[in-house]
């Protein structure tokens, strides 16, 4: 077989150059997080540093669980529909999926001393359960003519990744002599292509929390909590290219159709502080912070190339009317430290008739850092860069309010999660608005939310080079991605 590297359809769909040395995606997708918790935490828009009482509380502000005044148990189902309107070669595709899901569930045990014992701590509990703190689930698709089709044919760049270059050349797509890579006159006259992809995410990164809160006078509360994260993350990218004419007697080329799966799967830890202030009933002032999560992440990575011709080609005596490479899979070990993340609050109570609250959250996304792990010998020096050119810090910022009327509750939320790249050329920060309704009785409680989500980001399938070897702007395409996301989320909770 021969052992040529790389060739046109390397350069035409090197859609997933990821698993070659492209991991700051990665550390940006695992760092992000959105609203999380309970249907009761989830229809305030998340703010929740300084309200407490509430499950939710775990991951953001342990010292809430102080405010618990019995023990519970609840859990949180979900259902999520997502769509997507993905705009690439001047046309835009809509696609849709929808997901179930786990929010969370948890337990409280909780323990209040009798009035007047004379302890000037009132009450401790702790809590334990899962909370679903990002998801990872996306359908989109393209389709279209590229503008600049043939510059595509043309660009022969050789540092794109091996495995890629061994796809195309074993797939007859590309030649090599004493010059160099080239395509063969087989192939050289495509004409104009019609490209099209798909890309489907799916996965969830889920937390398990360990968390202590403890009441000091019923005016000041302290709590910490560790978690531990369980990472999942699937991507199946299906990217197909026909020639628009496929009787064309200048070129043999009919279609080619590049297949890419990555598989992560990891876990990491952090740990959280937190304390909530009430100085008076009708007010309370939260805050709280996050360590880095450090994960160890394992990911495998596969590709196939299969090629279609439109007239039998013959390569080394033998005669082909189609072709096909598969790689073998490429499995990598790495660590990531996501960014350290501080959250202040503040919630002002209104008796019985509910209250309104606030939260600021800062990150800062250029902080995330890759390593080697298990022995791994990649040079994680130029994504690092990356991480620190392409990112920025940013701003969350959650306010929602609930409003009780004797056993009924109703609540509303809006978010806002400040964009993580420093200049994109697209806004990609993200947006919820939030609302749901809740019933309390005695030993029982049901509460119900809905989460509207949208949030705009771009893909690049590949990346062409110019003359002196550096990305071009003009030739490499980009995918403007519209996400909208409607979550409901139900919580049905015990207490004892």
């Amino acid at each position: 077989m021969k052992t040529l590297k790389y060739g046109l359809a390397v350069a035409l769909i090197g859609t997933a150059g990821h698993a070659f040395a492209q991991y700051q995606p990665d550390a940006l997708r695992f760092s992000q997080s959105q609203p999380v918790g309970t249907a009761r935490t989830l229809g305030i828009g998340g703010a929740s540093a300084a309200v407490g009482g509430d499950f939710g509380s775990v991951s953001v502000n342990p010292a809430g669980l102080g405010m618990f005044q019995r023990s519970e148990f609840s859990i949180s189902p979900g259902f999520s529909l997502l769509s997507s309107d993905a705009t690439a070669f001047g046309n835009t595709n809509n696609n849709s999926r929808s997901n179930l899901n786990i929010a969370s569930a948890g337990l409280v045990l909780a323990r209040r001393r009798p009035d007047g014992d004379g302890s000037a701590w009132r009450a401790g509990s702790f809590g334990l359960g899962i909370t679903r703190t990002a998801s990872y689930n996306q359908l989109f698709r393209y389709s279209g003519r590229p503008e600049f089709n043939q510059d595509i044919f043309q660009r022969l760049s050789q540092d794109q990744g091996a495995g890629l270059d061994d796809l195309a050349f074993d797939t007859y797509l590309t030649e090599r002599d004493a010059d160099g890579t080239y395509i063969p006159a087989d192939f050289f006259d495509t004409g104009r292509l019609n490209q099209d992809e798909t890309v489907r995410t799916s996965g969830s990164t889920t937390q398990f929390d360990l968390a202590y809160g403890a009441s000091y006078l019923d005016k000041f509360y302290v709590g910490a909590g560790i978690g531990i994260t369980s990472v999942r993350y699937n991507s199946e990218n299906i990217l197909t290219a026909d020639a628009a004419d496929p009787n064309n007697p200048e070129s043999a080329f009919q279609s080619l159709t590049l297949r890419d799966d990555i598989r992560t799967t990891g876990g990491g830890i952090n740990f959280r502080l937190g304390v909530i202030y009430r100085p008076v009933d009708i007010l309370r002032i939260g805050a709280s912070v996050q360590t880095p999560t450090y994960m160890a992440l394992s990911e495998t990575y596969n590709s196939s190339l299969q090629a279609q011709f439109n007239r039998p080609i013959v390569v080394e005596g033998q005669s082909y009317q189609s072709a096909r490479s598969t790689l073998d899979p490429n499995i990598a070990e790495y660590a990531l430290t996501t960014p350290f993340k501080a959250t202040g609050g503040v919630a002002v109570v209104l008796g019985k008739y509910g209250f309104i609250s606030g939260d600021v959250e800062y990150l800062d996304y250029s902080s995330a850092r890759l390593r080697n792990y298990n022995n791994n010998q990649y040079n994680f020096s130029a994504d690092n860069d990356d991480i620190k050119n392409l990112q920025q810090s940013a701003v969350n910022l959650r306010v929602g309010t609930e409003a009780r009327f004797d056993v009924l509750r109703a609540r509303l939320g809006v978010a806002y999660y400040g964009d993580p790249y420093r200049n994109s050329g697209t806004d990609q920060s993200r947006t919820f608005v939030t609302g749901g309704l809740g019933l309390r009785q005695n030993n029982f409680f049901v509460d119900v939310a809905g989460v509207y989500g949208k949030g705009n980001s771009r893909y690049t399938p590949y990346t062409i080079l110019d003359t002196d070897g550096r990305p071009s702007a003009e030739g490499t395409p980009v995918v403007k991605v519209i996400d909208k996301q409607f979550t409901t989320t139900v919580t049905a909770g015990f207490l004892f």
